[in-house]
Formats: structure tokens, C-alpha cells, sequence
């Protein structure tokens, strides 16, 4: 219980300290450094040596991957029925298709299942960081508009998206969590990780309250809807079908269905805006998803739960 009031009292304390204008308005970038730079490489070079590595691994790691090719896929036949302008369809292809499996994924896995859990959610979270880096970015910057205001944005390049990837603080800790436990024994230094790791609960959340948006819904509610309907119902199905046609069982399953049930990913909503699409509603998709996933994540574990 402890944990749900500890994400409660974050995301509002960050929400509410700035809108009374305590916090300076970019308070929050650099939070998530400490995060992205410290926080997230500690947890994984505690955790990930620790897996044992067989097949019921692939299900975490391809599950971004079907949840990503679902978006793009859905919003393409709804384009066809309701057209979209391309800055929208990718909008919403990306905040749909990229779950928030880090800053809001790891604080609800170890509410509803404990630090135990977490190896599994950092597979689907470098998955999903590595869609986002990729495939992400280049559908990002082919259908950006071109106007005055995309002139200093930087055009779709190969090597930016590569080395973008490559230099990712929480990349390179996930390769190094795999390869330094073969040669160098890390578990002296665990207790530095754990002191570390541990702010990254109340300082994701705290910044996820702090990033929260809801202004002008009712404009773009029937696209939104889509959306979320998307993130937060369909593609967990999806999984979840998955586990039923091939009779999986386990935690592992489990935390690949929970995460693909994450609201949208913030930095999804950052790319948007970056490239100049739509940003209203991508910042929607992830406001409005954070606050409606805390009651769908609570279903589908209760779902899980009764699953078995």
C-alpha cells in the first residue's frame, strides 16, 4: 500500500508545485537527467546480471516491437476512415506505440509485484527505448511539415539516430550490466546501486506530475480517444492473446502484458513536439493516459491476477 501512496503523492506534489508557479518551468529536464544519466544505469547494473537468460525472455523483448507495429497499423486504417493529416497519424502512432515503461512502469511493477520484477520490465523498457531511437525517430523526422518553424530541425539521419542509440546512459548500462559480470564481480558495489536506484521513484513521478497537461481536450477528443482506447486497452490484448494462443505462464509474461499497458512514453510526446506534430495531442495522450492508466493497469493485473 505503502508504494501506491508513494506514486500518488509524487505525481501530485509535481503537478501541483508547478502549477503554483514554485518550480521554474524546465524544473523537470533536469530531474530527468539525474534519472536518465544515474538512476535508470543503477537499477539495470543491479538487476539484469541477476536474469537468468532463456526463451520466456522473448516475449518482454519483442513486445514493444508488436505493440509499435500495432499503432502503425491501427492509425493507418483509421486515417483511411477519418483522414489525418500526417502530423497527427505520427503523433499518435508514436505516443500509442511507445509505452511509459520506465518513469511510470518501473514505480507500478514494483507496487504490484515487487523489486523482483523489475529485471523484466528493464528488457521491455531497452526494447522500447530502442524502437523509440530507431524506428521512432525516423518516422518522426520524415513527416515533419516544413515551414519556419522546422528550419533549425534537424532532418532524418542515419548516423544521428545511431549514435543517439549508442550514447544512451541506461543503452550503455544494459550492455554493461551483460558484459562486466563476466570479469568483474559487481555485487561489492550493490549496495551503491541500490542507494541509487532508489531515487528513481519518487523523482520519475514527481516529474511525470510535473509534465502533466489537460488544456484542450475537447478539440481533439475523437482522435484521443482512439488513441488511449489503443494504448491502453487494445495493445495489452494483444499480449494477452499472445499468452493465451501459446499457453504462457509466469512472471515474465506477466510483466510483457503490464507494461504494454503503460500510458504513453513522455519522450514519445518530446519527439513530437520537437518535429512539429501535433504536439496538443501528444501531450494529451500522455496527461490524460497517465491518469486513465492507474485504473486500466489495476484491471489488467487483476485480469493477470485471476489468469493465473
Amino acid at each position: 500500500m505503502i508504494n501506491f501512496i508513494l506514486i500518488g503523492l509524487c505525481i501530485i506534489a509535481g503537478f501541483s508545485l508547478k502549477r503554483l508557479r514554485i518550480l521554474p518551468d524546465e524544473a523537470h529536464r533536469g530531474i530527468n537527467v539525474w534519472i536518465i544519466y544515474l538512476a535508470v544505469p543503477a537499477m539495470a547494473l543491479k538487476y539484469i546480471p541477476t536474469i537468468s537468460w532463456s526463451s520466456d525472455l522473448l516475449l518482454p523483448a519483442l513486445m514493444p516491437l508488436i505493440v509499435w507495429f500495432g499503432a502503425w497499423l491501427t492509425f493507418k486504417l483509421y486515417s483511411l476512415r477519418w483522414p489525418l493529416d500526417p502530423g497527427t497519424r505520427t503523433a499518435l502512432t508514436l505516443t500509442a506505440g511507445l509505452g511509459n515503461t520506465s518513469f511510470l512502469g518501473f514505480p507500478l511493477i514494483q507496487g504490484y509485484y515487487g523489486d523482483h520484477a523489475l529485471s523484466i520490465a528493464i528488457i521491455c523498457d531497452q526494447a522500447s527505448f530502442i524502437i523509440m531511437s530507431t524506428l521512432g525517430a525516423m518516422m518522426a523526422m520524415s513527416a515533419q511539415p516544413h515551414s519556419p518553424a522546422t528550419e533549425n530541425t534537424k532532418p532524418f539521419s542515419p548516423i544521428i539516430v545511431v549514435r543517439n542509440l549508442l550514447l544512451f546512459p541506461p543503452f550503455i548500462a544494459f550492455w554493461a550490466a551483460l558484459i562486466l559480470p563476466h570479469f568483474v564481480d559487481l555485487s561489492p558495489i550493490n549496495p551503491l546501486f541500490d542507494r541509487i536506484a532508489y531515487t528513481l521513484v519518487p523523482l520519475a513521478l514527481f516529474s511525470v506530475g510535473m509534465q502533466l497537461n489537460f488544456s484542450g481536450w475537447r478539440e481533439v477528443l475523437p482522435d484521443l480517444a482512439v488513441g488511449l482506447s489503443y494504448k491502453l486497452i487494445i495493445a495489452p490484448a494483444m499480449i494477452f492473446a499472445i499468452i493465451l494462443v501459446f499457453h504462457l505462464r509466469g512472471l515474465r509474461p506477466q510483466i510483457s502484458l503490464f507494461e504494454a499497458a503503460m500510458a504513453p512514453m513522455i519522450t514519445a510526446g518530446v519527439i513530437a513536439t520537437q518535429y512539429h506534430l501535433n504536439p496538443r495531442i501528444a501531450n494529451l495522450m500522455i496527461g490524460i493516459g497517465i491518469l486513465i492508466s492507474f485504473v486500466t493497469t489495476g484491471i489488467w493485473w487483476f485480469i493477470l491476477s485471476s489468469f493465473g
